[in-house]
């Protein structure tokens, strides 16, 4: 028996513009769903929301996001990140430059006092990254 965490992202109106872009970086499989298509639209301008999104890659990362109806509150803030962490560097720094495309770098990807590069970013739809990149100093 397994435990998962998956982080799960909001989005106004772009869920599926986001996940095309996440899948995009890390590759894998993307499934969604409208709220059309589960007959759960109670704005018919919204059927064509994304209801659930998930995506899964090789690696075994899984990343689910969902666009938030007009009637309910997103509260868009920044007390969260998406932390990737390893020591393939070539693959994290891959993973890096593309999430960076677009997005704004809040602190460069650099040896950190602790041994490891490290750096953060926030991507074109303001979800925000850590990365942590292992060395053999750590």
């Amino acid at each position: 028996m397994s435990v998962l965490m998956n982080p799960y992202l909001s989005f106004r109106d772009n869920a599926r513009e986001a996940m095309a872009f996440y899948q995009s970086v890390f590759g894998g499989s993307l499934e969604s769903s409208t709220f059309g298509e589960m007959n759960m639209a109670n704005d018919p301008g919204e059927a064509d929301k994304i209801m659930h999104s998930s995506l899964k890659t090789d690696d075994g990362l899984v990343l689910m996001a969902s666009d938030t109806p007009a009637g309910m509150n997103l509260d868009e803030g920044s007390s969260y990140s998406i932390s990737l962490s390893g020591d393939d560097g070539e693959r994290l720094r891959g993973y890096w430059d593309k999430l960076l495309d677009g997005g704004q770098m809040t602190m460069p990807l650099e040896k950190a006092p602790w041994g490891d590069v490290f750096g953060m970013l926030d991507d074109k739809f303001g979800t925000s990254w850590m990365f942590s990149i292992e060395t053999e100093d750590s």
